[in-house]
């Protein structure tokens, strides 16, 4: 039972780690195409504008994330266990169907990533004057880290649930605080591949060409697939539960008072025909005599025999009252 009960089994996740391992430096082939194209592109512009800024660089970040659903989408399935995978159909299908949504998270990640790079750079210099600012250093910082646990939950929740934009990011946005001990845990595993890749890069530091090279593999074939394994990992079953039992939830609530409508509606219409007078009852010609269950036409609409002719017996009687 305790086996059962651990949020992030680490044998587990090493050996879907190791078996899942050429399909994830796959994903990172495929995903490094777009990614050196549109890093290219703004790097140029950035260097031939004279511009030099970080963030235009960093706009490579927008046409960049559809691409990244697919990522995802591997790592989902790599980070369950699953071995029976098609890297190339999963990545197409998740670029094809999370497009639109992935852009709109592209501009949203990227005006994070604008903030917290702008206002940390800032306040850390401003400190050297008050102290003042290392207290909006430190917010600054926690804003963030919840950007950032935000985006380990958004990706995922889009390329797994057809839900609405706005429960996408109200979910992502509870998640950064309700489930706080897996967001550490995600990154203590972002950490420890951190420190990998600084060591690789540490070791190459003597030639600048070998550091060049080690960056561009480490960028490129390793971080963005393995990065995302190690998130969904440490959150995607906790997501998938709530996400999933909250939307059964939901359905089984909206189909009781779909029920309790519909049965409400047939007590009210209960023997009564819309539309329909006292004079058009009295003139029905139907025959008494014949089967009471069998369906006759009127009015447009297929009713028992043995209704219509309750109906017109009623309507007699009300005018022998009046």
């Amino acid at each position: 039972m305790a086996s059962r009960n651990t949020t992030f089994p680490l044998a587990k996740v090493f050996g879907n780690l190791f078996h899942g391992f050429p399909k994830l430096l796959l994903t990172n082939l495929i995903f490094a195409v777009p990614f050196a194209v549109f890093f290219a592109v703004f790097y140029s512009i950035n260097t031939l504008t004279g511009i030099n800024s970080t963030f235009i660089n960093l706009l490579t970040i927008i046409p960049l994330f559809p691409f990244y659903s697919g990522v995802v989408q591997v790592s989902i399935h790599i980070s369950q266990g699953t071995e029976d995978i098609d890297v190339f159909k999963n990545f197409v299908a998740a670029f094809k169907g999370n497009f639109l949504r992935f852009l709109v998270h592209g501009v949203v990640a990227y005006l994070a990533v604008f903030f917290s790079y702008w206002s940390i750079s800032l306040y850390a210099n401003l400190g050297k004057q008050s102290w003042i600012f290392f207290v909006l250093l430190a917010i600054s910082i926690i804003i963030a880290l919840f950007f950032m646990f935000m985006f380990f939950y958004i990706p995922s929740m889009t390329v797994t649930f057809d839900i609405p934009m706005k429960d996408i990011y109200k979910n992502s946005f509870l998640m950064s605080f309700g489930e706080l001990n897996h967001n550490l845990i995600a990154v203590f595993g972002l950490f420890l591949l951190f420190a990998f890749c600084t060591s690789v890069i540490l070791c190459c530091s003597a030639s600048t060409i070998a550091l060049l090279i080690a960056t561009a593999l480490l960028a490129l074939l390793i971080v963005p697939s393995v990065a995302a394994f190690i998130i969904n990992s440490a959150i995607y079953r906790r997501m998938y539960i709530m996400i999933a039992d909250n939307a059964s939830q939901s359905k089984n609530i909206d189909k009781k008072m779909s029920d309790k409508r519909s049965e409400l509606a047939d007590k009210k219409n209960k023997n009564k025909i819309p539309g329909e007078s006292l004079d058009e009852f009295k003139k029905l010609e139907i025959d008494e005599s014949a089967d009471p269950d069998e369906f006759v036409y009127f009015n447009g609409r297929m009713i028992k025999r043995g209704a219509l002719i309750k109906l017109k017996k009623e309507a007699l009687e009300k005018e022998k009252e009046s």
